[in-house]
């Protein structure tokens, strides 16, 4: 219920008072979340009300007013005043032109680079080697050896990519560039003024690993210069990943754990302001013109100054099923926290489209068209354009507490459907792998993963378990022989993932890899049996028919010794020049990271580590010397483009992406990937940490690793839609 303006408060316009109305029903309606979290209820509306409990009049940018039925659209008189500061910045620019200018940001290099570079000669001579035998392995001090990568990766971006605009002696501009190019030090914008594509997807890793002073100056860029204004067309899926869910997720951080990264006391927002939600809302509103569509799917980019929704240029003008699909997380958290529904029900209308299509077993081609809600050919796969939309389906129900099983009965489906007809067995090794059917589902399979497949295992582990620890899940009434082999096929496709690294001369994974397979394949029908025999702890297996004759088994062959070039399994994984490359990606470590966590096997973390050394020692841009300081604080540096240290005294300075990961010395690309410091580094700073930091009963991940909370739905929230035809196991 909302409640009534006193007499003594100014009256303003209905956009804010619907803005701060939505607080009020949040705040009412969560009060199970509440409770489990131990917040109370000026804490959970953000310290909407000021210490003297009146309510705040004027926000350094209010909320836009909702869309559609909620709302009118924004004011003119917000876009005169607009007009009018862009003038006055343009004539102060003019004015003081003769002493304007660009500079970096000038800020002392750190001795992190440094030392890791030590660090790396040391365990390139064998003196850091995996696991030394009789000791025992300090993770707090890998932990802090990701921690330092991912110091050198930030302070690299802020020395080359955060820069000042001078309007003379009086005024300065902040620009946190969007792209970072670490080899030509140099950024570049995605819009004018930049998106804070790198510094928001970065800002709750800075958080977790309690990088105060990072979080203060990204908080403050983020209060000061980050806007959402600009005639820019962006894509609508990375926006709603990256930057809503970054600032949903920093406000979550921030809330839940106030002990990491605090702010000072007299810094803005010290009391807890609603900044970063603010920032959101101001973003989803924007973004809801992307789904103006005439069938609801949302349209593949928009523009931020008119909201507009646009067809994709390319793919026939058709979305992809997986950014379509991957949208709902984020606007149903921002619907919960703010208390405005049509954001829940503009994304969940989504999921009413695409399920109604009723695609056999659950498996949809990867491109939707937004005009008619209608899928357009028949490519079925787990990589790109498809990947996150399964990702999304256990998720969902894992976000509402349960609450919504139709989300588990649409996962419980595609997975059956994917061991049905994705799932099969390299030639020689067994490895499990997850294939491609281009031409449809009764058309061959191809052989062929992206890295971007290797989400799944992590995925079915949490899926099979909630995010309980194995040894828990097995107990708990609901467990069975399926969840059992779900576990299995986790543990199996995983390391058909971290074969992939292995496979490499660098040790990291091509973009994508290829699979010797029989012909015809052999699929999980031929495997397995519906009779299965259980050993003690789950694993057993019994096989007949078929399987039985050819001695098939679901565990494949070891991949040790890894320095073997003759084991079997190297001549299952097949890599093409044109897919050596490397960006940086998180899939895998991802995975590792659920497996761990759920299985409680310290052999993920161990591969984990050696993936991490390779990441360290080929990824690395790296000076020939420590840079001297000026009294200027500016340095003097000489750059090396030989990734092979020669000097006596070097450092590194940043992290880059490889064009040729199976070559020494690796080929590199001009680009360090926002998803370095989002997902990759962080998921290894949470494998290396303890099992209770960021529980995974408690929350979910975004696909871009933005952290929210699970919770009750509540009085205001509901499922609003029903299956045409509810999935049943048949076995």
């Amino acid at each position: 219920m909302s409640f009534q303006i006193p007499n003594r408060v100014p009256a303003f316009n209905s956009a804010q008072r619907e803005i701060e109305d939505g607080y009020w029903r949040a705040a009412t309606t969560n009060s199970q979340f509440a409770k489990q979290s131990g917040i109370q209820l000026t804490e959970r509306i953000g310290n909407f009300i000021t210490p003297s409990r009146e309510l705040p009049m004027y926000k350094d940018k209010p909320y836009y007013k909702s869309r559609g039925p909620y709302s009118g659209g924004r004011k003119r008189k917000k876009a005169l005043w607009v007009a009018i500061c862009i003038g006055f910045l343009v004539g102060l620019w003019w004015f003081l032109g003769s002493r304007s200018g660009h500079t970096r940001i000038v800020r002392p290099i750190g001795m992190k680079g440094g030392d890791m570079w030590k660090w790396m000669q040391e365990f390139e001579k064998g003196v850091v080697s995996g696991k030394e035998k009789g000791k025992t392995v300090d993770w707090e001090e890998r932990k802090q050896r990701v921690k330092d990568a991912f110091l050198v990766s930030w302070e690299g971006y802020e020395q080359d990519a955060w820069e000042q605009c001078l309007l003379g002696q009086w005024l300065t501009l902040h620009v946190g560039k969007d792209i970072y190019e670490p080899l030509a030090r140099k950024g570049k914008n995605m819009a004018e003024g930049g998106m804070g594509w790198i510094i928001v997807d970065a800002l709750d890793t800075l958080m977790l690993m309690n990088l105060t002073t990072q979080v203060q100056n990204s908080r403050k860029w983020i209060q000061n210069s980050l806007r959402y204004e600009q005639n820019q067309d962006v894509n609508t899926f990375e926006t709603t990943i990256r930057m809503l869910g970054g600032l949903l997720s920093a406000h979550y951080i921030s809330k839940t754990y106030p002990d990491l990264a605090p702010l000072a006391e007299d810094d803005d927002g010290a009391s807890g302001d609603d900044l970063y939600i603010e920032k959101a809302t101001g973003l989803a509103e924007r973004l809801l013109g992307a789904f103006e569509s005439p069938s609801g799917i949302p349209f593949a980019s928009f523009n931020l100054n008119s909201s507009q929704g646009i067809r994709s240029h390319t793919d026939n003008g058709a979305s992809s099923t997986a950014e379509a699909g991957s949208l709902q997380l984020e606007f149903k958290y921002l619907a919960k926290l703010t208390g405005e529904t049509h954001y829940w029900e503009k994304v969940e209308k989504v999921m009413e489209i695409i399920d109604g299509n009723q695609m056999q077993d659950g498996l949809l081609p990867i491109f939707i068209m937004a005009d008619t809600g209608k899928f357009m050919g028949e490519n079925i796969r787990l990589g790109s354009r498809g990947d996150s939309y399964y990702e999304y389906l256990i998720k969902q129900f894992l976000q509402t507490s349960g609450e919504e099983p139709i989300y588990e009965n649409m996962w419980n489906q595609a997975l059956a459907g994917i061991r049905k007809h994705l799932i099969t067995y390299t030639k020689h090794a067994s490895l499990t792998i997850v294939g491609e059917r281009p031409s449809g589902l009764t058309e061959p399979l191809m052989p062929k993963m992206d890295h971007l497949v290797c989400f799944l295992p992590g995925t079915i582990a949490l899926g099979a378990t909630g995010g309980l620890p194995l040894s828990k899940a097995r107990k708990t009434p609901g467990w069975n022989r399926r969840k059992e082999d779900e576990i299995i096929l986790a543990k199996e496709l995983v390391k058909t993932c971290w074969a992939t690294y292995l496979a490499t001369e660098t040790g990291l994974a091509p973009e994508i890899a290829y699979f010797d397979i029989d012909k015809p394949p052999r699929m999980m029908a031929d495997v397995f049996s519906k009779s299965r025999g259980e050993s003690e702890d789950g694993e057993g297996l019994k096989t007949t028919g078929k399987a039985k004759e050819e001695g098939i088994y679901l565990v494949s062959k070891p991949l040790e010794p890894l320095d073997d070039k003759n084991s079997p399994w190297r001549e299952d994984v097949i890599i093409k020049p044109s897919d050596r490359h490397n960006l940086q990606r998180p899939e895998t470590i991802e995975s590792l990271f659920y497996l761990y966590r759920i299985t409680e096997d310290e052999m993920y973390r161990e591969w984990g580590w050696e993936m991490f050394k390779s990441f360290i020692k080929h990824t690395a841009v790296i000076e020939d010397e420590i840079p001297k300081q000026n009294q200027d604080g500016s340095s003097e540096q000489s750059t090396s483009d030989d990734s092979s240290p020669a000097a006596k005294s070097s450092y590194i300075r940043a992290f880059t992406s490889l064009s040729n990961a199976d070559t020494i010395p690796p080929g590199r690309i001009d680009n360090m990937e926002s998803f370095w410091l989002a997902e990759t580094l962080k998921y290894f700073y949470l494998l290396f940490s303890d099992k209770d930091f960021i529980p995974l009963t408690e929350t979910v991940f975004n696909t871009e690793a933005h952290i929210f909370p699970r919770f009750k739905m509540g009085k205001l929230f509901k499922t609003g839609w029903k299956r045409k035809t509810e999935w049943k196991a048949t076995d």
